[in-house]
């Protein structure tokens, strides 16, 4: 077995202070950083990070919160980076994903070569992957019920990843749990 970390979105402007943040993000990249510090067992980690240009409706001045968000993650802003307590040197790769669409699973991204997050994993023989990061209820569910739809033995990592609410938290857990995803 290949078991890989995926780092979903821990952004600056997904924490606190940030233009769409989410309560307990920096404690997520804090902790996310503590595990990566200590003897983590995983072959390989990787982020994925939001990345838009013009999203075209993803983005709105009057959002819905469904479908569309206040600007956020926009390219050459502050709010597209890392939060600062995310150690990044453990990360092999980030996948960049939505620079003009919507894009929540961290699988719609690309690496700075172009390889899908898919097909970097593959290629080094991953066959498990954990998930940790932000939001519980969109890009980290997304990401996972990909992950599930491309053949990986899948696990969300409960205590390192925050949701926007309780309620769409605990129903994507749910629909986690349904689509063959452990949740830890």
């Amino acid at each position: 077995m290949t078991r890989a970390l995926i780092v979903v979105d821990v952004q600056n402007d997904f924490c606190e202070g940030g233009s769409l943040a989410v309560a307990g993000g920096a404690r997520v990249a804090a902790d996310v950083t503590a595990l990566l510090r200590g003897d983590h067992g995983y072959d390989h980690v990787v982020a994925t990070q939001d990345h838009h240009v013009d999203p075209g409706a993803h983005w709105s001045s009057d959002p819905d919160y469904v479908d569309s968000w206040p600007v956020h993650c926009e390219v050459g802003t502050a709010g597209v980076e890392l939060h600062p307590d995310l150690d990044p040197a453990p990360l092999e790769e980030l996948f960049r994903k939505g620079e003009h669409v919507a894009a929540y699973s961290g699988f719609e991204g690309r690496s700075a070569t172009g390889a899908s997050l898919a097909d970097w994993l593959r290629e080094r023989g991953v066959d498990r992957v954990d998930l940790c990061g932000i939001a519980t209820d969109h890009c980290v569910r997304a990401t996972a019920l990909d992950a599930v739809a491309e053949g990986f033995a899948t696990r969300v990592l409960t205590d390192l990843v925050v949701g926007v609410a309780p309620a769409t938290t605990e129903a994507a857990l749910a629909a986690l749990r349904e689509a063959g995803v452990e949740v830890a």
